[in-house]
């Protein structure tokens, strides 16, 4: 197997960068996890990220407010947004940002995984 991939989960609820931590560890991934986007942009971590696992409501900045960010600084890490009020708007505002996916929680695992994989193959293009 290759290196694994480094994710980076940002989620203000610690319950659930708990549970995507274990899930995603459980894989095989590398996993980061922060509470805020502030939190993750300060980190050293960041530029490693294989792909970005974030809430959209979080406090300061949102996840689509980071994924726009960040796209305007050239980076094309993946991004998959989770969030408990997955209003039609803000999925349209994501995806039209450049997310891969965009889940409501509770969300099924597999459905993550699922959009995981297909995040870091879209990734690998971009690289390639």
């Amino acid at each position: 197997m290759s290196v694994a991939s480094v994710i980076s989960v940002l989620d203000d609820d610690p319950y659930v960068r708990a549970a995507l931590n274990n899930l995603l560890e459980s894989r095989g991934y590398i996993v980061h996890t922060f509470a805020s986007a502030d939190e993750f942009l300060r980190s050293a971590n960041s530029s490693d990220t294989s792909c970005v696992i974030a809430d959209v409501q979080m406090p300061s900045v949102t996840g689509i407010d980071l994924l726009t960010q960040m796209r305007a600084q050239g980076s094309a890490t993946p991004f998959i947004f989770i969030t408990a009020f997955p209003d039609e708007s803000v999925r349209v505002r994501a995806l039209k940002a450049g997310a891969i996916c965009f889940l409501g929680k509770p969300f099924v695992a597999a459905e993550l995984i699922q959009c995981l994989e297909r995040a870091l193959t879209a990734g690998d293009e971009t690289v390639a």
